[in-house]
C-alpha cells in the first residue's frame, strides 16, 4: 500500500510539472484559458436551471434514442433486401430451364414441321 501511495504522489506531482511546464507557451494558455471558461459556464449554467439541464439530457438521449432506432429499422430492411436478393437467383434459374424446356419443344415441333415439309 505504502508503495501504490508513492506512486500515485509522484503522478500526481509529474502531472502538475507537466501542466505548468506546458503553460509556458502562449497558445496552450489561452486554450486552457478559453477551455477553463467553457468549463465555468457550462457548470454554471447546470448549478443555475439543473431543470433545463436535465431536459437538455432527456432530449439529447431521446435524439440518440431515435436516431438508433432508424439504424435498426434500416438494418432491418437491408437485411430483408438481402434475403429477397438471395431468394432471386433460384427463381432465375427456374425460369430459365422452364425457358430452355419450352424452345425445345418448340424446335421439336419446327424440325417435325420441316420434315413434313
Amino acid at each position: 500500500m505504502a508503495n501504490s501511495s508513492k506512486f500515485w504522489t509522484w503522478m500526481g506531482i509529474g502531472a502538475a510539472i507537466g501542466a505548468g511546464l506546458s503553460l509556458f507557451d502562449k497558445n496552450t494558455r489561452d486554450a486552457v484559458k478559453d477551455d477553463m471558461v467553457k468549463v465555468t459556464g457550462t457548470a454554471l449554467y447546470i448549478v443555475r436551471n439543473p431543470k433545463g439541464f436535465a431536459y437538455d439530457v432527456k432530449a439529447s438521449v431521446n435524439q440518440v434514442r431515435s436516431a438508433v432506432e432508424q439504424v435498426a429499422d434500416d438494418v432491418a430492411f437491408i437485411a430483408e433486401k438481402v434475403d429477397e436478393i438471395k431468394e432471386v437467383p433460384p427463381q432465375v434459374a427456374d425460369i430459365m430451364k422452364e425457358t430452355k424446356e419450352a424452345l425445345g419443344k418448340i424446335n421439336s415441333k419446327a424440325n417435325l414441321f420441316e420434315q413434313e415439309v
